[in-house]
């Protein structure tokens, strides 16, 4: 049974896949690769990506040669997927209950899907469940505090004098959980995961002014465009402003972002009592310049 959270996230999110995919989908995709790596997704993996949005992230785990399967809650991100990304086998599913057996996939990523389940610990149980033992499971979330440019369109709602609407519940207390890396090593250590640890991600994400308020993606993107056109211009007015130390001289944004990418396997592998290096070790680290 969903909480309030789990209610408002599916109201948030009906019908976004269009204006998702020209702004947040490409901002997410920063992290694709790191999470793929992380999570061993290669040839033949049998991958499980959960929250696919507009499919980046089944999109790449297939060019790896990867057999994919992706969910989301949202019926219009998973017709999106769908038709982008024709390889992938794509269900309409949301965190806590999968439609899959015990033990299913070798790897199960979700890209910044943690933030949008009301009961992350049971998001995590569920996705242990459908993992095999010794396979992989990938998240990334969003860090805390922000980075300057995530933070940039709240600083503009903030400045601008408007409060989140009641109507938008949070994350209960006794279901939240500390956006740090201990934090997100800690859940994913109480959840069972073995050789669990967690890496700073961090990127520039260019964009355009346009894809600020004007987007109405996302919990924020309701908050600026659900209180009536002048609040909504107030807003685009400070954010105008407060954009002017991130904006190049062709007028582009450029914005810091953070996140954290988290990664541990399922209890029974071979890899448990083997040690070795973490996830993506050989590649450089996680941490983008």
């Amino acid at each position: 049974m969903g909480t309030p959270f789990d209610d408002s996230e599916r109201r948030v999110w009906a019908g976004s896949a269009a204006a998702y995919a020209i702004g947040f989908g490409r901002l997410c995709a920063h992290t694709v690769p790191w999470l793929l790596d992380a999570a061993g997704v290669g040839e033949g993996t049998r991958v499980l990506d959960v929250g696919t949005g507009t499919g980046s992230v089944a999109a790449a785990a297939g060019a790896r040669g990867a057999r994919v399967t992706a969910v989301d809650a949202e019926p219009d991100m998973a017709r999106r997927t769908r038709d982008a990304v024709p390889g992938a086998r794509v269900q309409i599913a949301a965190l806590p209950q999968l439609p899959f057996r015990d033990g299913r996939f070798d790897a199960t990523v979700g890209n910044f899907v943690l933030n949008h389940v009301g009961r992350p610990r049971a998001a995590l149980a569920e996705l242990r469940r459908v993992t095999r033992p010794g396979g992989r499971i990938a998240l990334t979330v969003w860090a805390a505090p922000p980075a300057p440019g995530q933070a940039l369109l709240g600083r503009a709602v903030q400045a601008a004098g408007v409060p989140r609407p009641p109507h938008l519940p949070t994350l209960a207390p006794e279901d939240d959980f500390p956006r740090t890396t201990d934090g997100l090593t800690g859940l994913l250590r109480g959840a069972g995961l073995v050789r669990a640890g967690c890496r700073p991600l961090v990127w520039d994400h260019r964009t355009t002014p346009e894809d600020g308020p004007a987007a109405g993606v996302a919990t924020i993107g309701r908050i600026v465009t659900g209180q009536g056109p002048a609040t909504t211009e107030r807003i685009r007015r400070h954010f105008t402003a407060l954009a002017a130390e991130f904006t190049e001289s062709d007028g582009s944004l450029v914005l810091p972002h953070a996140a954290l990418l988290a990664y541990g396997e399922v209890a029974g592998g071979d890899a448990e009592a083997g040690g070795g290096a973490a996830p993506g070790a050989n590649r450089g680290g996680y941490d983008a310049g």
